[in-house]
């Protein structure tokens, strides 16, 4: 039997946040991108200085489509390509790894645990390295709390957001997702991210709304191990801000 624990890609990113600065992410929607494009704005980003490239979305419906983005970023970049998915259809064999997650504060049980059951097979055939993780999403007007029916955490109680990520803590979830939505124009509070941080002992990782150097910023002060940039990347001149915001949460 195979021993559980972090694999090569997770091992990788506590490794890298040990050697100090915050790590930063790059998120593709295959929805949003041709294969083609996707690779073009993964090698892109690897050049602005991200640690690895996450694919996926909450509305991903062609399997094909995410095959062939999936493919054309593994040949265009040498980090590691890391599965997001917010559905069974957001898996493919082609990744390095899947945040394999739980939305642990949705009302539908679908969501907490009834995907990553039927979704776990073909994790298993397709020998993808699974990363355990907890998923808080704070706002339901986001496509994430949309979809994933969620009880959005009030930003004025941050003890909700550490009840919960205590409870994904003692389930063995390895890392915590703290998430604002894609495109949101609020952003998790450094209040909220320092409250989790105090107690939750494992890789945390915040998103949604980060655009800039000074929100890049706070969120890495605030104690965030892993800052993920997903819109900015639809822009144009992205990497160049991109390449700022790496530089500013590594001084």
């Amino acid at each position: 039997m195979a021993k559980l624990g972090p694999g090569k890609v997770e091992s990788l990113l506590i490794e890298r946040r040990k050697a100090g600065g915050t790590l930063v992410g790059a998120l593709i929607d295959p929805e949003d991108f041709t294969p083609d494009k996707a690779g073009s704005v993964a090698k892109r980003a690897q050049r602005a200085g991200v640690s690895l490239i996450l694919v996926g979305g909450s509305t991903v419906a062609n399997q094909q489509q995410l095959d062939d983005v999936v493919m054309q970023i593994k040949r265009d970049v040498t980090i590691p390509v890391v599965l997001f998915p917010g559905n069974i259809t957001g898996i493919s064999r082609h990744a390095d790894a899947i945040l394999f997650s739980s939305l642990l504060n949705s009302t539908n049980t679908y969501f907490i645990i009834g995907a990553q059951a039927i979704g776990a097979v073909q994790v298993k055939k397709y020998g993808l390295e699974a990363i355990p993780m907890g998923y808080l999403v704070f706002w339901e007007h986001s496509s994430a709390g949309f979809v994933g029916q969620v009880r959005g955490i009030p930003t004025d109680k941050p003890g909700i957001a550490v009840m919960y990520s205590l409870a994904a803590q003692y389930l063995g979830m390895r890392t915590l997702y703290l998430e604002a939505g894609s495109g949101s124009a609020e952003v998790i509070s450094p209040q909220i991210i320092e409250a989790v941080r105090k107690h939750y002992q494992g890789l945390l990782i915040v998103g949604g709304g980060i655009t800039d150097e000074e929100r890049a910023s706070q969120t890495a002060k605030a104690g965030a191990d892993l800052i993920v940039i997903g819109n900015l990347l639809q822009t144009q001149g992205f990497e160049a801000k991109l390449a700022n915001i790496v530089k500013a949460v590594n001084k």
